[in-house]
């Protein structure tokens, strides 16, 4: 039903904002990561789910679609519903939730307060497959017209590395280390992550 909402913020905290937008506010609830990166603005964008209960009526919002994506695929599995899926995404980068599920720890989920082992063994068992399919990239570095991060990736792929499994790391190699890294030295730093 919302896509998104722009406004200006009339209150923020570490679990909701009132958002100002033409005159009509609207209480969402974010994740600490979104609490961060909207930071001292006075405006912003976030991207929405409404989720409709018996009880109530929420929003939730979403400073990167990153973080939506993988809010929808947490509360898409039986057990998970909005608020821990939130806490989920409060506890960790969508970056590391995303290598945690494909890569299946389920005990790095476990360090979540309220996750036990049958609900993160769900979580793996439900996701791995469908986030596998499914790419997503650091949010912190430009990676569309990179073209020492192409570069790099088509030498991983040319030394027989999966394509996505290759690509994932190089985006967390160019978070570490920044992007003016050569490509020499972004296919040494993703071949030691490999």
């Amino acid at each position: 039903m919302y896509s998104y909402l722009e406004g200006k913020l009339v209150e923020k905290t570490p679990t909701y904002v009132t958002l100002d937008v033409n005159g009509i506010g609207y209480q969402v609830h974010i994740s600490l990561n979104t609490y961060s990166q909207i930071g001292d603005k006075e405006s912003c964008k976030l991207l929405c789910h409404f989720v409709v209960r018996e009880d109530a009526q929420l929003l939730y919002g979403f400073y990167t679609e990153n973080e939506r994506i993988l809010f929808r695929h947490l509360i898409s599995v039986s057990g998970v519903g909005a608020n821990t899926a939130r806490l989920i995404l409060s506890s960790m980068t969508s970056e590391d939730l995303y290598t945690i599920i494909t890569g299946g720890n389920a005990n790095a989920l476990q360090n979540v307060k309220g996750i036990g082992g049958k609900t993160a063994q769900r979580i793996i068992v439900d996701l791995q497959d469908k986030l596998g399919k499914q790419e997503i990239h650091a949010e912190n570095v430009p990676i569309s017209h990179n073209t020492k991060r192409d570069e790099a990736l088509s030498g991983l792929v040319i030394l027989g590395f999966n394509k996505n499994v290759a690509a994932r790391t190089l985006d967390k190699v160019m978070v570490e280390e920044g992007g003016d890294v050569s490509v020499e030295q972004l296919i040494k730093s993703s071949l030691k992550a490999l």
